[in-house]
């Protein structure tokens, strides 16, 4: 009889990588930090085990949008109350808050659960070049 496999949560042994941002496309940026924060990259993978690595974003405010995107793009935000919808274009969402951006399209790519929501502590956005995880020794992912 053949078992099974189940990957074993990896605790404390997780990697750390580092991506810059720097004049990359934010949809195919996002697909690699959600890949390796669910760990599809590796030949273990199971969806149900949270064995992702952390991924820090630096240069988030360079992140390149393609097309008509910087006007036409549109984020939400619901407070639960009548009329508490607001509205923002990328654009005045990159001159608020460049690091939700990167945050957003990381979230929308990965699975809506309580796995997924853990997996979003461990990216770690910054705006600029400067980070405070270099004692972490982050590997340098090129895209």
């Amino acid at each position: 009889m053949q078992k099974s496999y189940r990957a074993p949560n990896p605790g404390d042994k997780r990697q750390w990588f580092i991506v810059d941002a720097a004049n990359q496309p934010l949809g195919r940026l996002a697909v690699v930090v959600a890949n390796k924060l669910r760990a599809k990259d590796l030949p273990t993978f199971d969806p149900s085990v949270d064995a992702g690595a952390f991924v820090v974003v630096v240069n988030a405010a360079q992140v390149k949008l393609t097309g008509k995107k910087e006007e036409q793009k549109e984020y939400q935000r619901y407070s639960g109350y009548r009329n508490g919808l607001k509205r923002f274009t990328a654009a005045e969402m990159r001159a608020a808050h460049p690091d939700r951006v990167v945050k957003e399209a990381v979230w929308g790519m990965l699975p809506k659960n309580n796995i997924a929501r853990k997996m979003m502590t461990r990216l770690k956005v910054f705006a600029g070049a400067e980070h405070t995880h270099a004692a972490q020794k982050p590997v340098k992912i090129e895209l």
